[in-house]
């Protein structure tokens, strides 16, 4: 079966992404076939698409997939036809600690990704969506989701009364925002944007700083917890903002290091780190069971992603582009 695909050209570029066409096959043992409703944008989708992490070959875009089984290949117990899934970032990573260190399993990246109407990959590579989620909001969850679950839950792990700092409006940080009150932390909140701080607010956090306004951030952040500073740190912009995050982590303090926003190196103040016995974890987002558990805990809660704004697949530059400029609060989403 032929079906609709859109294709990122070797060396990557907004202007060198073309709409295709691709084949879908009869799914095999193990396998199921996934007709995809949704994907959302990333950061790391955006890498990969502008060329900044360009494919050698022409690759089929976006990491995140969210849609309904269609068939069955022999083997398979743990889906059926009809069922809503979505995928996984690492397809191959199962369960227990990372193995995994490079991209090339990782769909829209090493492997075709999800900017396409149908798909057949083993069972292994989708969950079961959250109970009543539509598409969209199951597509948020593969990346951005389960970084922030991962960083607080299974990294951290987050207690009861601790305190969170998160960074930014974009997906990882909105979810951590969430996934922090869920558990109830206490949650300080930065932005650039004082109507994005008023939105951080509504939705629960606690604490709210302008960073254009205060430079000093870290500083503030310990003030305001009383001269201690926060538990944890989810840490997304990299080398314009890691000194700032390791002031404002308390003594023993974890810092999820986790985007690249700002760059790929910075100059880590190794004195206060060491000093301070801080412990900065690097992630690239987390397994199967992983993902398993995060859904377990959004059905018991009933949490729900935060969707800026949609475009049609055929609007992917668009949407990336919308994503350059940085005005989305929350995740991108593409109906396919």
């Amino acid at each position: 079966m032929t079906i609709k695909a859109m294709y990122v050209q070797p060396g990557g570029g907004l202007d060198r992404v073309t709409l295709g066409t691709c084949d879908s096959s009869t799914p095999q043992a193990g396998e199921i076939t996934v007709r995809i409703r949704a994907s959302s944008l990333n950061y790391h989708d955006y890498a990969v698409v502008s060329g900044m992490w360009a494919p050698p070959v022409p690759r089929i875009p976006m990491s995140d997939g969210a849609g309904e089984v269609i068939a069955v290949g022999g083997g398979v117990t743990g889906f059926a036809i009809g069922d809503h899934v979505v995928s996984t970032f690492f397809p191959t990573w199962l369960d227990g600690e990372p193995e995994i260190e490079s991209m090339e399993t990782v769909p829209g990246d090493g492997i075709d990704g999800f900017a396409r109407q149908q798909v057949t990959m083993p069972a292994t590579a989708f969950t079961r969506a959250p109970k009543g989620y539509s598409h969209a909001e199951a597509a948020t969850l593969t990346c951005a989701g389960l970084t922030a679950w991962r960083a607080l839950m299974v990294d951290g792990p987050l207690k009861p009364g601790e305190t969170v700092l998160v960074q930014g409006t974009g997906g990882v940080s909105i979810f951590a925002l969430q996934f922090a009150r869920m558990a109830g932390a206490t949650v300080i909140a930065t932005s650039s944007s004082d109507e994005k701080l008023a939105r951080l607010e509504a939705l629960g956090a606690d604490h709210l700083i302008n960073y254009r306004k205060d430079e000093n951030w870290g500083d503030s952040v310990r003030r305001l917890t009383g001269g201690r500073g926060v538990d944890h740190v989810i840490e997304v912009g990299g080398p314009s903002t890691l000194a700032q995050s390791l002031v404002a982590a308390r003594i023993g303090g974890h810092v999820a290091v986790i985007g690249i926003l700002s760059g790929v190196t910075a100059t880590l103040p190794l004195l206060s780190a060491l000093t301070r016995q801080l412990r900065l974890q690097g992630l690239v987002v987390g397994s199967r069971h992983h993902q398993m558990d995060m859904i377990r805990a959004i059905d018991a809660t009933g949490l729900r992603p935060i969707i800026d704004r949609h475009f049609m697949l055929e609007e992917i530059v668009q949407a990336f582009r919308y994503q350059e400029t940085n005005r989305h609060f929350g995740k991108i989403c593409l109906d396919i």
